[in-house]
C-alpha cells in the first residue's frame, strides 16, 4: 500500500471514490445523450462554468482577501450569511428572477413575484443575525 500511495499520491479509497464518480457521471451522460435538449443542457453547463471561473470566482476571491485583513472572526460572520444567501439564490434562481412564471404557477397555483422580496428579506435577516452575533461576541470579549 505504501508503494501505491507513493505512486498515486493519495490513498486507495481516493482512487475508488474517483472511479465511482466517473462511473456515475458517465451513466448520467449516457442517459442524457438521447434527450432532445442535451445540447442546451451542455451549453448551459459550459456557460455556468465560464461565468463562475471567469467572473464570480475572481470577485469573491477579491472580497475574501479584503475581509482577511479585517480578521478571521469578522470574515466568518460575513462568509456564512453570504454563503447561505447564495445557496438559496442558486436553488431558487428561476423563481427568484421570475423565470418560468407559467411553470411555477401551473405547479403551485401561486405567482412567483413575491419570491425576490422574500429572498432579499431572508438575506437581510441572515446578515442581521450574523451582525448581532458578532457584536455580542465583541462585547463579551471586551469584558
Amino acid at each position: 500500500m505504501v508503494e501505491f500511495r507513493r505512486a498515486y499520491g493519495a490513498a486507495a479509497w481516493h482512487l475508488l471514490l474517483l472511479v465511482g464518480c466517473f462511473a456515475v457521471t458517465g451513466w448520467i451522460a449516457l442517459r442524457l445523450a438521447g434527450e432532445p435538449t442535451a445540447g442546451r443542457m451542455l451549453l448551459w453547463f459550459l456557460g455556468a462554468v465560464v461565468a463562475h471561473d471567469l467572473v464570480l470566482f475572481p470577485v469573491y476571491a477579491a472580497l475574501d482577501r479584503t475581509l482577511r485583513r479585517a480578521g478571521p472572526s469578522l470574515r466568518n460572520h460575513v462568509r456564512v450569511p453570504a454563503y447561505l444567501s447564495a445557496l438559496l439564490f442558486g436553488v431558487y434562481l428561476p423563481t427568484v428572477l421570475g423565470l418560468g412564471d407559467g411553470t411555477y404557477a401551473a405547479a403551485t397555483g401561486l405567482s412567483p413575484r413575491p419570491l425576490l422580496g422574500r429572498w432579499l428579506a431572508v438575506t437581510a435577516v441572515l446578515f442581521a443575525a450574523s451582525a448581532a452575533h458578532y457584536a455580542a461576541r465583541r462585547r463579551l470579549r471586551r469584558r
